[in-house]
């Protein structure tokens, strides 16, 4: 569901699994569209917070490897 609504929004999407159904069902999501209740339901997912680190935070100091300019 989270992949049609990207897609529907014009997002790019890099789907990821070594699962078979999975990967069955990230492909199938083209058969199908999203009703308005199943939108309202991923649009109130939003908490208006990063799911990782802020950009500003992110260092050689923070992270191991180089950060290119």
């Amino acid at each position: 569901m989270i992949l049609c609504w990207h897609l529907e929004h014009g997002h790019s999407v890099i789907p990821k699994s070594v699962n078979p159904k999975r990967i069955a069902e990230n492909v199938a999501i083209f058969d199908f569209h999203l009703n308005e209740n199943e939108i309202r339901m991923i649009y109130a997912l939003d908490t208006s917070r990063r799911g990782g680190p802020e950009p500003a935070d992110i260092s050689t100091r923070t992270y191991s490897f180089a950060i290119p300019d």
